[in-house]
């Protein structure tokens, strides 16, 4: 299936082929969800819209795209990181500052990119350089309720929904693969999403996007040494980095 944007005129496809970048946006909306968020807010955030050229090369970077910088940032605050869902080109290194007045240790075991920055006090952070596309499920090692995903994309368009679900990127003219990620969908159903677009004008507007949460499971994770979490530390500032 592909969308095109519509053409109303010869001069408008002469146009559309000699602009630099015109705007792809959309709406994304959940649906068979059991998170409260979602079915009484509508809150359709944090779900990820990529676009891959089929056939022209992807640039190093995209000097007119947020994703141009070679750094990204996810904060550890209030035992949280932030932002939840953080979506990078390949290539992007990330760093993890540590803003609360405890120990954090920031690590991923899963598929994607195994990472472990180790233990680390407050005011201080560390950094990892992504480098491969993939799905990056990140936790600490002393908080088992600190979660996040770093997405690692192939390519420097992509955008990630606001509370309404909608998503606005700018885009060069021509063929794409349109991807979606959401960290509740399971990989068959984000697959059936992926569409084939064609941009051409400076202005496209692809049709709603249907991302169903049923059949998510939730899977609990160990620490990084693969054992159950112990009890939750005191946070009195002494964390044994312990593998038992």
């Amino acid at each position: 299936m592909i969308w095109r944007s519509l053409i109303c005129s010869s001069f408008a496809v002469g146009f559309a082929a000699s602009l630099a970048a015109a705007t792809l946006s959309g709406t994304v909306v959940l649906s068979d969800s059991q998170v409260a968020a979602v079915n009484k807010q509508k809150d359709f955030s944090g779900v990820v819209v990529s676009a891959r050229p089929v056939t022209a090369p992807l640039p190093v970077r995209s000097p007119a795209h947020k994703a141009s910088s070679t750094h990204a940032t996810m904060e550890q605050k209030g035992k949280m990181f932030m932002p939840h869902i953080l979506p990078i080109m390949a290539g992007t290194t990330v760093d993890f500052p540590n803003f609360d007045p405890i120990f954090h240790s920031a690590f991923s075991s899963y598929s994607g990119q195994i990472f472990d920055v180790g233990l680390y006090p407050p005011g201080t952070s560390r950094s990892v350089r992504f480098i491969r596309p993939g799905v990056v499920r990140v936790f600490c090692n002393i908080h088992p309720t600190m979660s996040a995903v770093i997405l690692v994309l192939a390519t420097p368009w992509f955008a990630s929904t606001a509370k309404n679900g909608s998503f606005e990127m700018e885009i060069p003219p021509g063929d794409y693969e349109l991807s979606v990620f959401h960290e509740r969908a399971t990989d068959r159903q984000l697959a059936a999403l992926s569409r084939r677009i064609v941009v051409s004008e400076p202005s496209m507007r692809v049709p709603p996007i249907t991302v169903s949460e049923a059949g998510y499971l939730v899977a609990p994770h160990k620490n990084k040494y693969g054992h159950d979490y112990p009890p939750t530390p005191d946070d009195q500032g002494f964390y044994p980095d312990v593998r038992h």
